[in-house]
């Protein structure tokens, strides 16, 4: 059964760093797109970083340019995401997801969901 787990959360000050993990298993990791989302209270879930598993191609929101950077270890089955210079508004449930063949931020494309970790940055 295919099962994604993130970890890496936690809560930081603005301007800190965090790297969130998202380990996956029971499916090829040599195909298709895995993604990072966000869902802060009150708000619909956005897709933050995409990565395809493929060639490497990755995506990011406007709001996370420069200061996100997300890789894959295809041997390891992880997909990392590099959060730097963190601002209150990141804060939120970041969740990966897999299944979908290429990336997109559309979220009902992908078909298997982590739990989810929570990041909290304080002002």
């Amino acid at each position: 059964e295919a099962q994604l787990v993130e970890s890496g959360g936690g809560s930081v000050q603005a301007g800190g760093s965090l790297r969130l993990s998202c380990s996956a298993s029971g499916f090829t990791f040599d195909d298709g797109a895995i993604t990072w989302f966000r869902q802060a209270p009150g708000k619909e879930r956005e897709g933050v970083s995409c990565i395809s598993l493929s060639d490497g191609g990755t995506h990011y929101t406007a709001s996370v340019k420069g200061r996100f950077t997300i890789s894959s270890d295809n041997a390891k089955n992880t997909v990392y995401l590099q959060m730097n210079s963190l601002k209150p508004e990141d804060t939120a449930v970041y969740s990966c997801a897999a299944g979908a063949p290429f990336c997109t931020f559309y979220r009902y494309s992908y078909s298997h969901w982590g739990q989810g970790t929570q990041v909290t940055v304080s002002s």
